[in-house]
C-alpha cells in the first residue's frame, strides 16, 4: 500500500467518558465514546436508550471522518443534536459519538438555554475525556533466511513496530511488520544491515 493511500492520523477518545449536570432541575447525562463506524455509534445509542428508558430525551450526534449525523429526539429543532455536533467539531476529535440523556425537571429552558445545555455538556464531556492519537501503520512483508532470523528479531525489539503472524517456508521465515510510514525507509535499511543483506521486503 502506498503511503498516500493510508488513512490520515486522527484524534479520538481512549474510552467511554461521562459528564453529568443539573440545570433548572433537569438532569443532563452526557456520554461520549469512540465509534469507528455509524453502526458502532447506533449500537451504543441503543444501549443507552435501553439503560435509561424513562428519560425524556436521548439527543445525540456523531462524527466519523466525513460522515456525521445528529438528532434532537423531540427537542425543538436545532437545540440539541446540532450543538452536540458543533461540540465534537470544536474539540477536534473524530470517530466519536456523544449522547445526552435528559430527564425533564419541570422548567422550560428556551431554545437558547437548551442549546447551551446540550452543547455545553457535550463540550465539557469531551474536554475532560482521555484522548488517543491514532496514527495508521503501514504493513511491510519481510522474508529472511533461517540463519538471519536472530538479526531480524533483535531489530524488531529496537523499533516501534508490531508483528504479524509468522509463516515458515522452506528457506526461512516470512512475517508482516506494521510500522509508521515515515519509518519504512530507515527500517528497510536497518534490516539489510542486521541481516547482512539477506532480508527481502516488499519495499525493495
Amino acid at each position: 500500500m502506498a503511503d498516500t493511500e493510508l488513512p490520515a492520523p486522527f484524534t479520538t477518545l481512549a474510552g467511554p467518558h461521562r459528564f453529568d449536570a443539573v440545570i433548572e432541575n433537569s438532569e443532563f447525562l452526557t456520554f461520549a465514546d469512540r465509534a469507528d463506524t455509524p453502526g458502532d455509534a447506533l449500537a451504543q445509542l441503543a444501549v443507552l436508550r435501553a439503560r435509561y428508558p424513562d428519560a425524556t430525551h436521548h439527543c445525540w450526534a456523531y462524527r466519523i471522518g466525513g460522515a456525521y449525523r445528529f438528532n434532537d429526539d423531540g427537542e425543538p429543532g436545532g437545540t440539541a443534536g446540532a450543538p452536540i455536533l458543533r461540540a465534537i467539531e470544536g474539540q477536534g476529535v473524530d470517530r466519536v459519538l456523544v449522547v445526552v440523556v435528559r430527564f425533564y425537571g419541570g422548567v422550560k429552558l428556551g431554545t437558547g438555554g437548551l442549546a447551551r445545555a446540550y452543547g455545553g455538556g457535550a463540550a465539557e464531556c469531551l474536554r475532560t475525556a482521555e484522548r488517543l492519537e491514532v496514527r495508521p501503520r503501514r504493513t511491510v512483508r519481510v522474508a529472511v533466511p533461517f540463519d538471519a532470523v536472530s538479526g531480524l528479531y533483535h531489530l524488531l525489539g529496537t523499533w516501534d513496530v508490531t508483528r504479524g503472524e509468522e509463516t515458515y517456508t522452506a528457506g526461512g521465515v516470512e512475517l508482516d511488520v506494521h510500522l509508521y510510514p515515515e519509518d519504512a525507509g530507515a527500517f528497510a535499511a536497518a534490516l539489510r544491515d542486521a541481516t547482512r543483506g539477506a532480508a527481502v521486503t516488499d519495499l525493495d
